[in-house]
């Protein structure tokens, strides 16, 4: 508990009403708060006030758990309330021992994450002017679903189904087509109440699920649909008016042209319906749910009124038995007369249950009503579509002339049919297939039938233009939430809301537009099947996001709605794509086609948007999976995979050594860049926070798979040490230091020299194999860095006075400690670095230019082409095949497979063949395709006398000039300066010394030219070798060589076989 001081314990102790007082728990009365204090939001209270920080009662400034701590909004000019951060409780107090106000984020200009006021049921009842509307279960989900699920398919293509398929076929459509919808039902509700929905309805759900790869691959094509869809109902309701002309002989026009001017205009006054606001159309619907009902009564009542004469000779003769038995069977005629050709014209007659989920962000409780509402309306529109099934095929006859005079005397033997025993004579046109009324041929049979068919003509027109009107609005609202998560270009101009509700105006034009171009076609049945396949698109996904969600066993999986299963989805998920190709293979293919390509540009693009979806809770789980069970795997020299530990200090420091290594680790093996901040951990500590995010969005930019890791250590050594043992996890752990040279040895602090080379010493111990990389222009980029510090972020800053952020080469500034700067400066630096400041002016005043030249071009020496140059390797000495592994690996990337590899090694000049030979049988048989072997006999030769020269000067300022005194007395005289050289040591060194310089002349004459020298590592052993000869070894092994040297020592165990096992 972070406890307030004393003084500031509040004056009035009624005030600490956190918890009961004895006199509450006896039984007493508790004194009431007084008029101006509100337990649950205390706004009396001020921000500067450190009462108003304090939790009642509790005495401490840690808050009692509350609503607004995990809401992503507040109201409208209200500041936001959040909770003290770790650091405001766990740190000291500051400001003579007063904390800043926590408990409200009044940051002027603070941006909330939703423009909508979060409405909480029962929070507020009453409407401010301003609120957005906002609907319930019934109004705002099962109504609309139901007036979009009773579309132009139920008046119009119901009982021509029922002809065409027969009343048991009919059925199974309408079960199929049902289980397909309850069971995606089932799957939206679940992910409907896994947290707060907002608006975007669909593509809200799948994209906030799946990911924004699937989900804004779908959400397009649902949008797609939906304008398609009010299309479909505008042809419906514009059929039912041009045949109305017809009847009462005003056409327009022609048939098909009277479709598409009535559709036009239509569409174009559901535009402005639209467009007048959520409530207005809200108030549409219901007026549309009532016509619709007492049509559906009308039509009732009409199946048991006994059949006039007219009705009689369009073929309605009220319930009979036989009508009902010959109807069961199916009978199929014209280009659609198929089981799946039936299917393909209802199923959109059932894609309705997503209109409520489609405006999810005008509920008031999302999470409520879409379950009740979207499973409320499934029911009772499919106990609609079996009962009229069934009532209309007991009543109708498939055929009939509709004309008076075809009576006929029952039991006649020249009539055919059914209608024959009722009178009436239709086989004629029956044979010639030209009635023109019956089930079969007449899409108007449900008005016919009715008691009074204006209702009938009425509920379709509600139905037509209130499905047409919910698909208008939720093509426009999901279409608005893609285009504000901007996963695609060029649609963001649509995304911009109007009013309180922030209507999608661009997004109605847009969907309008769509919708009168498909009006165009003036099809019904052409429309139908467009749409069959990008609903079922949905629905598979939705299916698939509920199952996926399941098994990843993510704890964010936690939907209140419980009525669902996994596998129930997964079947859902499976039927909807087994379902579009059985309807139409290469419409289903299109789609598909269209969701890869989408999907696949969301995949190149990565957008920077974190959903925590189901995806990214399963690669969790893969990598969990997998990583426990390489544990189980046994180390084989086959799989052996070179894992680097890089000491790059800040990445983009050392972006040379970063882009070397990540070009042979590239989707092959771990790379982890390690990172020492060297001080006091409570100094250091904001920073860690602060940098980490940054270097790993370099990493990322820069298209490098690796893992950044930093550590705060009192020294480079230490945190090195802590880097070698803590990194990695399980199997996946570094098994290779890589490390810069450290290129101002001679004049660094000694004590700076003695850490690196225990690093190297550190790693061995630690069975590590060893990469020091060395460059001409060296590889630490820091000056350039430094030169492009915007002076927004830091105008004071020195990079002299910069903190020693821990790489290869960084340098303590004296033995006694680090100097750290302030904390306000180094991060303000940091902040700069890892934003690039390059807008600002060039500081280059303390920076040599040719310098910042160089070192820009050492920066991407490894990011272009090497061109037909060689990878010169000089295999000296067996360290386990490592030496030879990474430039193979090296070789096989792009930008290297055009050099030539060249391996080196000693002989003796009498054995020059045999040694040759016997080099290249080895190599064939590690099938590296390395042929160009090349034998130096020449390498135990004598240096020139200048070159040695040039080495004994180097080492001169190191030497101890001891005179060869026995071992106490050296180790006394060097108890300060443990890098000193004894002349014992440089006696004892001289061949290996000598050898450096030789193998320097050799590379001198041999590699000048090439792309990339790799060198086996020489090693000194401990206490025999100082640090500061080792470093001469190193620094005359690779002097004055132009191309990159890598010096490379594996752990002395096998990473190369010619075995099979």
């Amino acid at each position: 508990m972070a406890e307030l001081p004393g003084s500031e314990m509040p004056g009035d102790p009624t005030l600490c009403s956190g918890r009961f007082t004895i006199s509450t728990l006896l039984g007493g009365d508790e004194p009431p708060p007084p008029a101006a204090y509100d337990s649950s939001h205390p706004s009396h209270l001020t921000h500067g006030s450190t009462f108003y920080m304090r939790t009642f009662g509790y005495n401490t400034i840690d808050v009692v758990p509350a609503y607004e701590h995990y809401a992503n909004s507040a109201l409208p000019g209200e500041p936001r309330k959040v909770r003290p951060t770790l650091a405001h409780l766990h740190s000291f107090l500051k400001e003579g021992g007063h904390l800043h106000a926590l408990a409200f984020d009044s940051r002027p200009g603070h941006e909330m994450t939703d423009g909508l006021v979060e409405d909480e049921t029962g929070t507020n009842s009453e409407k401010n002017p301003g609120e957005p509307v906002r609907f319930g279960w019934v109004k705002g989900v099962m109504i609309r679903c139901m007036l979009n699920i009773w579309g132009v398919i139920l008046y119009l293509r119901l009982p021509w189904i029922t002809a065409q398929a027969g009343i048991v076929l009919t059925w199974i459509i309408i079960l199929l087509s049902v289980t397909v919808t309850s069971i995606t039902g089932l799957s939206i509700s679940a992910i409907s109440t896994n947290g707060k929905v907002k608006s975007g309805g669909t593509y809200f759900l799948i994209s906030r699920s799946l990911g924004p790869e699937l989900g804004g691959s779908i959400g397009l094509i649902f949008a797609f649909a939906n304008a398609v869809g009010v299309a479909m109902h505008t042809v419906g309701f514009a059929e039912t008016v041009r045949d109305l002309l017809q009847e009462y002989g005003t056409p327009i026009v022609d048939p098909i042209n009277d479709i598409r001017i009535i559709g036009v205009v239509t569409v174009t006054v559901l535009l402005a319906i639209s467009l007048a606001g959520m409530e207005w159309e809200s108030k549409a619907q219901v007026l549309f749910f009532l016509v619709i009902m007492i049509s559906f009564a009308n039509y009732l009542v009409g199946t048991l009124i006994p059949p006039s004469e007219d009705k009689a000779s369009k073929g309605f003769f009220s319930y009979r038995a036989d009508i009902f038995v010959q109807n069961l069977v199916p009978d199929w005629r014209g280009a659609e007369g198929s089981f799946f050709g039936m299917f393909s014209i209802f199923f959109p007659s059932a894609t309705g249950i997503l209109a409520g989920a489609n405006i999810s962000g005008d509920l008031k409780d999302p999470a409520v009503a879409i379950p009740k509402g979207t499973l409320m309306a499934i029911f009772w529109t499919t106990v609609s579509y079996l009962a009229i099934s069934a009532t209309i095929g007991s009543c109708v006859v498939r055929d009939a002339s509709g004309v008076l005079n075809a009576t006929v005397t029952p039991g006649s033997g020249a009539c055919e049919g059914l209608a024959c025993g009722y009178g009436w004579n239709f086989t004629e046109c029956a044979h010639q297939h030209s009635c023109r009324y019956g089930l079969i041929n007449y899409y108007q049979t449900m008005s016919m039938v009715s008691g009074f068919a204006p209702l009938i003509t009425a509920g379709i027109f509600g139905a037509t233009l209130s499905s047409a009107l919910a698909c208008l609005v939720s093509a426009a609202k999901v279409f608005q939430c893609l285009c504000e998560d901007q996963l695609y270009p060029l649609i963001g101009f649509f995304g911009k809301g109007y009013g309180k509700n922030k209507e999608p105006v661009r997004g109605y034009l847009l969907a309008y537009a769509i919708a009168v171009a498909f009006i165009i076609i003036a099809e019904l049945n052409t429309i139908a099947p467009i749409i069959s396949n990008f609903f079922l698109c949905s629905y598979a996904l939705i299916n698939f996001s509920c199952f996926h969600a399941s098994i990843t066993n993510s704890p964010g999986w936690r939907p209140s709605f419980r009525y669902y299963s996994k596998w129930t989805a997964l079947f859902g998920a499976v039927i909807s794509v087994v379902i579009m190709f059985l309807l139409t293979w290469w419409a289903a293919l299109i789609a598909i086609g269209v969701v890869l390509f989408l999907l696949l540009y969301v995949i190149y693009k990565k957008p920077e948007v974190n959903w925590g979806s189901s995806v990214q809770a399963g690669s969790y789980n893969l990598a969990l999976s997998y990583s426990v069970g390489l544990n189980k795997v046994e180390d084989h020299i086959k799989n052996y995979r070179p894992q680097c530990l890089v000491l790059t200090g800040p990445p983009n420091f050392r972006p040379a050594l970063v882009d070397f290594v990540g070009t042979f680790t590239r989707n092959l093996s771990l790379m982890v860049c390690g990172h020492v901040l060297i001080g006091p951990h409570k100094q250091r500590m904001p920073e860690l926070r602060l940098i980490a995010n940054g270097h790993t969005k370099w990493l990322n930019k820069r298209k490098i798979k690796a893992f950044y890791s930093d550590v705060i250590a009192e020294d480079l050594r230490s945190g090195v040490q802590i880097l070698m043992q803590a990194t990695g996890l399980g199997r996946m752990k570094p098994n290779i230091l890589v490390i810069g040279f450290k290129k101002n040895w001679q004049s660094a602090h000694p004590a700076t020299v003695e850490d690196y080379i225990g690093i190297l010493h550190d790693a061995f111990d630690f069975n590590y194999g060893v990469c020091v990389m060395r460059m001409r222009e060296g590889l630490n980029v820091s000056e350039v860095m430094q030169a492009h510090i915007n002076p927004v972020f830091d105008p004071v800053f020195d990079p002299a006075e910069d903190s020693k952020e821990a790489g290869t080469s960084g340098a303590r500034p004296s033995v006694s400690g680090t100097r750290q700067s302030p904390p306000h400066s180094r991060r303000s630096h940091l902040v700069g670095q890892l934003v690039g400041g390059h807008e600002g002016s060039w500081s280059r005043a303390r920076v040599d230019p040719e310098a910042l030249v160089r070192e820009e071009q050492a920066s991407t020496i490894f990011q272009s082409e090497q061109g037909k140059k060689t990878i010169d390797i000089y295999w000296l000495f067996d360290d386990g095949g490592l030496t030879l592994l990474i430039p193979y690996l090296l070789g096989r990337k792009k930008r290297w497979n055009k050099c030539r590899i060249r391996v080196f090694v000693g002989g003796q000049i009498n054995r020059m063949d045999q040694e040759r030979k016997a080099i290249i049988s080895l190599l064939s048989k590690f099938r590296l395709g390395f042929h160009d072997v090349h034998v130096l006999p020449d390498i135990n030769q004598k240096p020139r006398a200048e070159h040695t020269k040039r080495f004994e000067d180097m080492i001169a300022p190191f030497r101890l000039n001891d005179g060869f005194k026995d071992e106490a007395a050296v180790t006394e005289m060097r108890r300060d300066c443990p890098w000193k050289i004894s002349d014992e040591e440089i006696n004892k060194n001289r061949v290996k010394s000598l050898r450096q310089v030789r193998l320097n002349e050799i590379l001198l004459d041999s590699s000048q030219d090439a792309a990339l020298v790799v060198i086996t590592l020489p090693i000194g052993r401990k206490g025999k070798c100082p640090s500061s000869l080792y470093m001469a070894w190193l620094e005359t092994l690779s002097q004055d060589l132009r191309p990159p040297v890598i010096l490379i020592r594996g752990n002395q165990e096998n990473v190369l076989t010619f075995y099979c096992q």
